[in-house]
């Protein structure tokens, strides 16, 4: 099978979901989240962070949502 990939595109349709704890988050997020002490964070193949939410399964809708494959990180 010789099937050519395009490596400029090939992961981009992924995310990745991680969780994050609100202690480790700027000063200003942490007093937007209430009494919640982690959050998910949504970041593209290149790192750049997308949103930040309440729970992984809401992290799960966005992407698919967004028709993109999310994967979980640690």
């Amino acid at each position: 099978m010789d099937t050519k990939i395009d490596l400029k595109t090939f992961g981009q349709d992924i995310v990745y979901v991680k969780p994050v704890m609100v202690a480790d988050l700027p000063k200003d997020v942490q007093s937007e989240v209430g009494d919640l002490e982690e959050l998910f964070a949504v970041h593209n193949a290149e790192g750049e962070q997308l949103a930040l939410v309440a729970n992984r399964k809401l992290a799960f809708h966005l992407a698919r949502e967004n028709k993109m494959q999310p994967v979980t990180v640690q």
